[in-house]
């Protein structure tokens, strides 16, 4: 909020006379209380002859392209001669008489702007009639300053104290919870409680800042009937009425002052004292044109699409949800956001409605981000606004407009709703000690309270405390320990850092998961972090079934991007689409990986247990039970080469085997064995898919292992569908399901040579290499330490439908180096019995 030093200290000194602090301690002073500022700032400073001027003539100039006037001012002796000023002004907001801000020749504005006696408009300007804009006291204004009969005695006279330039203006943050501070009544109080000051609230007595309600009628009967419709849910609604005010008065420029510095644009004096009201006690207002008014007022919910012109002349469709006010004509305020055209204040407006009125927050905020309208009154109800002020705002406007456009203040006043109660709270009054560390004695902790406007209750060691009306924040002790530290001083309160308890270090899954990604990482894939959302229709384009473990999505109710309202149960999507973005930007030699959490759905609906207790166990464990199954999921995915050309020879590309290679290096950090079988699994390749499942310490698989992921080549039509490189594999591995193992390394180094043997066999082509490889394994016994497949052939001398897989053969013994004989009849062993199991013969 924006806020001038000198309304707050003008405020202060009401009870604390000749109180002033410098800006800088102002600006430390909001810190102490806990309202961090985005800066303050000083008015420019203005050099050389600023004085105040009256308008004795001035000529209309006529043949230019805008209307153009020749004035006359009255200087005094500033000019030096006493003679009237030839000023030439565009502005149309001045008469004859007023009293005006003249910059005279050798006065220098904001920005380097000079003033010196130069020809225009065929007249010779000696000076300039000054708006706020040009003296820095805001970002823009319709016309120039025009002050009224209180400064007849200052013509030619300094008026620079008279506008008060000497003036700093500071940017307070106010967070959301505290909208009391959105006003002058609001902070000034924080700053008195930072200052250690009396403080007088100008809601209960108007006259600490110079505002004299004692003319204000007291309410005597009913102006109009309002229904105030329950499912609205607000809470309070006042009315009260003024009539024959002058159309053609102005809002003085003490008023305007405030209103520019707070960043509000001055209007006229009917809406001006809405918005005055509104900064000094933060309670929203609107001024109706009572002319304007017909029969009596009905604030309901509106009509699904209902059509509403706003003050900005926007013309609106509204919702179900949305508060009006209407009366017998239709529409003419949106609730606690902006009123209508309808009844706006107009030049000849002579009867006002003042409306003050308590909305409910959750309401005006949606109403709020629903059209797009942010508006000063939505952002103070939005934040909670004090329902026991509305009397108070109604009396002081009323005050204001009479005494600035006189007229009369009607007696009746129309008030529908009471003030909330609200609930006492229990507050043990050695808690806020213990919280803080910090000793606060009892009396300490009700002054700071009393401070805030609580009201106090003692009941032996507790404290009952009635928090005000105006702090709906809050609502529990922990709100009151909150302010008793606040106010105490938050850096009085010592920094004892906790002594740390020895860790043991990660534990073995995030050793697990820290192992995988360096393991992808030295092996070339580069990591990138999928977004947890995909495309709604992922699994349509891919062709999965409707029964499909995958399609078990979690919906998001509001998501970022409508197209992706699912959380991902693969990471595939979002890695594919990566590839795909890359591609079309050129890159096509491209190998990443992801390690990260997925979602499965498993209840469409948690239950709601009670509040007012803890949840029983079984409730706690149904809740839980609802929640998403997340696992931890890895995967590759790559396309192009994977060896790039160069002189050392012709590049390779990335085919399945690699991404099932990579599945084996995640494997091999996670301490374990995997064992490849065929599969058929979108949306990878019917017939260069494999599924992989977790292998036992001798290399067998249970019969009843689970599947934990699969890799291959993707389905040619998936990768059409996507964009893709043709042949684009990849890999996908749930890390969660594989078991969890502590392997301490322990390697066995053999003094005796190995020897190698190669064995070829020709098998029907359907058989995988993979059930080979096991079968050689087991049928050459103990001195075999490893058979890794190096060349597949297929050709008319094998006979159609086979293919021959040639293995190399490492043999070791751990106690004496083998022949060649011992190592070839393991070899023609393990041939045997692959001929026994798979019908495989020797090729020679």
């Amino acid at each position: 909020m924006l806020i001038s030093q000198s309304w707050v200290t003008r405020l202060l000194d009401a009870k604390n006379p000749g109180w002033s602090v410098t800006a800088e301690d102002l600006d430390a002073g909001y810190v102490r209380v806990g309202f961090e500022t985005e800066g303050y700032e000083h008015l420019p400073e203005i050099k050389g002859p600023l004085v105040i001027g009256r308008v004795e003539s001035f000529e209309e100039l006529e043949g230019f392209k805008k209307p153009i006037r020749y004035c006359q001012v009255n200087v005094g002796d500033a000019n030096g001669t006493g003679e009237l000023q030839g000023i030439i002004c565009g502005a149309r907001n001045f008469r004859l008489g007023d009293y005006v801000v003249v910059s005279l020749p050798g006065a220098e504005l904001p920005g380097g702007f000079k003033i010196a006696a130069r020809k225009t408009y065929d007249h010779i300007s000696n000076g300039m009639m000054c708006s706020a804009a040009e003296l820095g006291m805001s970002e823009n204004s319709a016309g120039i300053i025009t002050l009224g009969e209180e400064v007849a005695d200052l013509v030619g006279q300094d008026a620079r104290p008279v506008i008060g330039l000497d003036d700093t203006v500071f940017d307070v943050n106010i967070t959301p919870d505290r909208g009391y501070a959105l006003s002058l009544r609001g902070l000034g109080s924080e700053v008195a409680s930072a200052f250690g000051l009396e403080y007088a609230c100008p809601a209960e007595d108007p006259s600490v800042v110079g505002i004299d309600v004692s003319g204000v009628p007291a309410p005597s009967g009913e102006l109009i009937d309002v229904d105030l419709k329950p499912e609205t849910k607000a809470v309070r609604f006042g009315l009260r009425k003024v009539t024959g005010i002058d159309p053609n008065a102005r809002t003085p420029f003490w008023m305007e002052r405030e209103l520019m510095l707070c960043g509000q644009r001055p209007v006229n004096p009917a809406t001006d004292v809405t918005n005055y009201v509104m900064l000094l006690l933060g309670q929203p207002m609107h001024a109706f044109d009572a002319n304007a008014i017909e029969g009596n007022l009905v604030v309901r919910n509106a009509q699904a699409g209902e059509k509403f012109e706003t003050l900005d002349h926007v013309k609106r469709e509204l919702d179900a949800e949305d508060v009006v006010i209407c009366d017998d004509n239709g529409i003419q305020s949106l609730a606690g956001v902006m009123g209508g055209t309808k009844s706006e204040i107009a030049d000849d407006t002579t009867d006002v409605y003042f409306e003050a009125a308590n909305w409910d927050p959750i309401t005006v905020a949606r109403t709020s981000r629903r059209h797009k309208l942010s508006s000063e009154a939505s952002r103070r109800f939005e934040r909670g606004v004090d329902p026991a002020i509305v009397e108070a705002a109604l009396d002081i406007a009323c005050a204001l407009l009479v005494q600035i456009a006189r007229g009369s203040i009607e007696s009746g006043r129309t008030l529908v709703g009471e003030v909330p109660a609200r609930e006492q709270i229990t507050l043990r009054a050695a808690k806020p000690a213990e919280y803080a560390g910090v000793d606060y004695s009892r009396e300490t902790v009700m002054s700071r309270l009393y401070e805030v406007g609580c009201e106090i209750e003692q009941s032996g060691e507790n404290l009952l405390v009635t928090p005000p009306t105006w702090r709906s924040d809050i609502t529990m002790d922990v709100d009151l320990i909150e302010e008793i530290l606040r106010l105490g001083g938050l850096e009085d309160i010592p920094t004892i850092l906790p002594t740390p308890v020895g860790g043991r270090g990660l534990t073995p899954a995030q050793k697990r998961r820290r192992a995988i990604g360096h393991g992808l990482a030295y092996a070339g894939y580069a990591e990138v972090i999928p977004a947890p959302f995909v495309r709604n229709d992922t699994f349509d384009v891919w062709g999965l079934d409707a029964d499909d473990e995958r399609r078990k999505t979690v919906e998001v109710q509001n998501p970022l991007e409508a197209d992706k309202a699912i959380l991902s149960t693969t990471l595939l999507p979002n890695l594919l689409e990566t590839i795909a973005r890359n591609v079309a930007r050129g890159r096509t030699d491209l190998a990443l990986y992801g390690l990260q959490q997925v979602s499965f759905k498993r209840a469409d609906a948690s239950p709601m247990p009670s509040v007012e207790s803890r949840p029983s166990e079984s409730t706690v464990e149904e809740l839980l039970g609802t929640l998403p199954y997340q696992p931890l999921h890895v995967a590759t995915v790559a396309s192009g080469n994977i060896e790039h050309e160069g002189p050392w020879g012709q590049g390779r590309a990335y085919t399945y085997a690699d991404s099932i290679e990579s599945a084996r290096l995640v494997a091999r950090a996670a301490g374990l064995d995997l064992a490849v079988e065929s599969a058929s699994e979108l949306p990878w390749h019917p017939g260069r898919c494999a599924a992989l499942k977790v292998a036992n310490a001798d290399g067998t698989v249970a019969a009843d292992a689970p599947i934990v992921g699969y890799a291959g080549e993707l389905h040619p039509q998936v990768v059409e569908a996507l964009g893709l490189p043709a042949r684009t594999c990849a890999m996908e591995l749930d890390v969660t399901a594989l078991p969890l193992e502590e392997r301490f390394p322990a390697p066995v180094l053999s003094a005796f040579p190995a020897l190698h043997q190669d064995i070829a066999l020709v098998v029907d082509e359907a058989t995988p290499a993979e059930d080979v490889r096991r079968v050689i394994e087991e049928g050459a016994g103990d001195l075999l330490e490893n058979a890794a497949l190096f060349d597949v052939f297929r050709g008319a001398q094998l006979g159609e439908g086979k293919k021959s897989l040639a293995f190399t053969l490492l043999f070791r013994a751990g106690d004496r180096t083998l022949t060649d004989e011992e190592a070839n009849e393991h070899r023609l062993a393990a041939a045997e019995l692959a001929k026994e199991r798979l019908g495989a013969e020797m090729r020679a």
